[in-house]
């Protein structure tokens, strides 16, 4: 059956299909042979005297569809009879598919197909062919037109598009042959198919009995279909202040497929809005979101076109054949303009200014221009929050930046502001940019040396030694390749013990002078040095360096620098020295603290004896001897009771065994009071009737050789009211209780004399 099915086929792609059709009636034995040559003859111009001898043309070639060769496929071949091999004829080739399909030697002929066919795309080309001398570029003969027809192979195998169908045969069914006219269903357009089965029983006779049924068939969906757009093109309108990420607009295509084979995946053909858009896909409603990428400047560009494709996100590999399962659509979009804030030229201005510049001098400006079509003008003004507002000032309108006040560098450094811009037409619309401003500095402070140093040179040191590096410093902010110099001050230069050596890289050396230095003779030597700026203006101070000489061992290593070791043995080390001196303190602390015992003791004795509560205090209303009166009540023998039961003699009267006359040698007059003192004083020590020991005789000298009046009431005036006491309230506070005794009666209280 299948062979004789292919046999029919084929006879009718032959005949009844209208493929081989002689274009002259020939002899039947001609046919068999010249096709197989597959060669288009063209005639050529020959005489009218000779008769041509014509043989089959054919104006038609085939091609196989689908053909999947690594090399072109042959065609054909076109031959004139001009063309005797010779080289000096061209063919070509025109019409349809020529040079894009088809190709052709231009010298042999012959035609090969360079791409793939497809039957069911088109099934014929037509194309023209001519034969032109290769010199003369002339024709040889007229233009002959042939066709060249794609053969169709098996490449299309049977199935049901919308498969796989499902149907249910009810059980018991008669045995038979069930034939099924299916029509070429599409769930898309019916849902529901009804199929006629018919059972024949195959035991039986041509004429046997056979039975029918009707099955409903439900299609299910497959993905068959691709997305579509419903227009070519999208139109979108954009504002230009639309936020970066937000969406901006959708569009649709349209899948007639159900469930996930209606799902679509949306992307932006490559091209000029894949920098700026991107889009996705709503879950939802299958609808391609548009977004925005990037910020939108009407001004820089208006208008933006680009290409978007939808394809099928689930594909089904039954189907790859059919084609791509995707559609392409354009997108214009329209950027419109807003009213937007001015802009600054730059993102961020960077000024210098030096340090006590004079108040209003302009460092620098700032631009901003409004961009917008029908620009407007700008004001500046500097932000109140920012730290500039009392250091410098700006231009409302011209943006240039003055200072306000004398700047320190060595305060501030640096100043860091915003300025702000709007536009006059709407103030509330304004942009910020910060201002940073260097302070410059200006050289106002001499260098000096950097730390204070202890310098010290051995007493054994030779001349031309370096006991000192030292390096200066500067309050100012030294520039790049600041140099400093040093040198000896003019005065110190002109007898020097030391010198200042400049190592030119900012440090000096202090340098001996002298072979040899003595403690004994100078301990300390100053040094001024002199040390040098190179900023403008030149500034310099002297520092004055002190040295100390010591004494130092054979390699330079310092020993000692006090001056008290110079007195010191030099075999003595330092501990011995410290444990000298500390015996030294300890005995120092012994004797001070014996003599504080020692007075504590006496101390003591005395107190007790002062205050021994069986003293006596004698009252006597009347009036005393006067100096004659030395004989005290000897107290002695209360405090030592032993003495009366030893001697029963009393110390404090004359014995009577003793009592002689005390013989005195006469006193001369303009005696001197120490004299006097001193010849009782030595009567009284030989007298052995004289007080006792411990008795103390006083001795005054009152009379006319007294400088201070007498104030005894011997000689006295006979009455007080004589007597004038008014001077005592001359002497002072301390006399004040003595000149109330002795003033006026009235003014007197005894009552109130303590």
């Amino acid at each position: 059956m299948l062979t004789r099915n292919c046999l029919s086929l084929l006879l009718w792609v032959l005949f009844d299909g209208g493929l081989l059709t002689p274009l002259q009636p020939q002899p039947q034995q001609s046919l068999a042979t010249e096709p197989a040559d597959n060669v288009i003859h063209l005639p050529g111009r020959q005489s009218h005297l000779h008769r041509v001898k014509r043989g089959w043309v054919w104006n038609q070639f085939f091609v196989l569809e689908e053909y999947m060769g690594s090399e072109p496929q042959y065609v054909g071949k076109l031959h004139s009879d001009l063309d005797k091999g010779e080289g000096t004829v061209k063919y070509t080739l025109s019409g349809d598919g020529a040079g894009t399909v088809f190709t052709i030697d231009e010298t042999t002929g012959d035609i090969h197909a360079i791409r793939s066919l497809d039957r069911e795309e088109k099934p014929f080309y037509t194309l023209r062919a001519q034969a032109v001398d290769i010199e003369t570029r002339k024709p040889l003969e007229p233009e002959s037109e042939f066709i060249i027809k794609v053969q169709d192979i098996n490449d299309n195998e049977p199935k049901f598009l919308d498969g796989p169908y499902v149907a249910s045969v009810p059980e018991m069914s008669p045995v038979g042959v069930i034939r099924t006219a299916l029509p070429n269903m599409d769930r898309e357009v019916k849902e529901q198919y009804q199929v006629l089965i018919q059972a024949k029983d195959m035991g039986g006779q041509l004429g046997g009995l056979a039975g029918t049924t009707i099955v409903n068939i439900t299609l299910t969906d497959v993905n068959d279909n691709p997305p579509r757009f419903p227009k070519s093109i999208f139109h979108l309108k954009v504002p230009e202040s639309s936020s970066i990420g937000s969406a901006i607009g959708r569009i649709r295509a349209v899948d007639p497929d159900f469930g996930k084979n209606a799902e679509i995946e949306y992307n932006i053909v490559p091209g000029d809005g894949g920098n700026l858009f991107d889009i996705v896909t709503d879950e939802d409603t299958q609808e391609g979101v548009i977004k925005l990428k990037k910020q939108l400047d009407f001004e820089t560009k208006k208008a933006y076109t680009f290409k978007v494709e939808a394809s099928n996100l689930h594909l089904d590999h039954r189907f790859h054949s059919a084609g791509p399962f995707k559609d392409t659509a354009t997108v214009k979009i329209s950027v419109l303009d807003v009213d937007e804030p001015p802009v600054f030229s730059k993102p961020l201005y960077t000024m210098e200014v030096y340090e006590d510049t004079p108040i209003g001098t302009i460092i620098g400006a700032v631009t901003a221009q409004d961009l917008d079509v029908g620009s407007s003008a700008v004001r500046y003004f500097i932000d109140w929050k920012s730290d500039g507002n009392s250091y410098f000032t700006i231009d409302g309108t011209e943006g240039t930046i003055a200072t306000n006040e004398l700047l320190d560098r060595e305060s501030t450094a640096q100043y860091n502001f915003s300025i702000i811009a709007s536009k006059v037409s709407n103030p509330l619309l304004s942009s910020k940019v910060n201002i940073l401003i260097n302070v410059l500095d200006v050289n106002e402070f001499p260098p000096e040396i950097s730390v204070p140093y202890e310098t010290a040179v051995c007493e054994n040191a030779k001349p031309g030694q370096i006991i000192q590096i030292v390096s200066a410093a500067d309050r100012d902010l030294s520039p790049a390749g600041q140099q400093f110099s040093f040198r000896v001050s003019p005065e110190a230069a002109i007898k020097p013990n030391f010198t200042v050596r400049d190592f030119r890289n900012n440090t000096a050396g202090i340098e001996t002078q002298r072979n040899g230095y003595s403690r004994r003779q100078q301990e300390l030597y100053f040094l001024p040095v002199v040390i040098e700026d190179s900023s403008y203006p030149v500034q310099s101070s002297t520092n004055t360096m002190t040295i100390r000489v010591c004494r130092c061992d054979s390699d330079g290593t310092i020993l000692s620098c006090n001056v008290e070791a110079i007195f010191l043995p030099v075999g003595l080390s330092t501990g011995a020295l410290i444990a000298i001196l500390l015996c030294i303190v300890i005995l120092l602390v012994i004797v001070v603290l014996y003599v504080a015992l020692r007075r504590q003791k006496k101390k003591d004795t005395l107190m007790t004896s002062k205050e021994d509560i069986r003293d006596n205090v004698i009252h006597y209303d009347d009036e005393g001897g006067g100096e004659e009166d030395t004989q005290a009540f000897d107290i002695g023998a209360l405090r030592n009771p032993k003495v009366i039961e030893d001697n029963k003699i009393r110390r404090d009267i004359k014995p009577d065994s003793l009592c002689l006359p005390r013989l005195r040698p006469p006193v001369e007059d303009n005696t001197d009071i120490r004299d006097f003192i001193n010849q009782r004083l030595q009567e009284n020590d030989v007298d052995p009737a004289a007080p006792p020991y411990d008795s103390l005789a006083t001795y005054a000298y009152e009379g006319n050789g007294s400088v201070a009046d007498s104030l005894s009431s011997i000689d006295s005036l006979t009455t007080e009211a004589d007597q004038d006491y008014d001077y005592l309230t001359d002497w002072g506070p301390r006399f004040k209780v003595l000149a109330e005794m002795f003033g006026e009666e009235e003014s007197y209280n005894p009552d109130k004399v303590t």
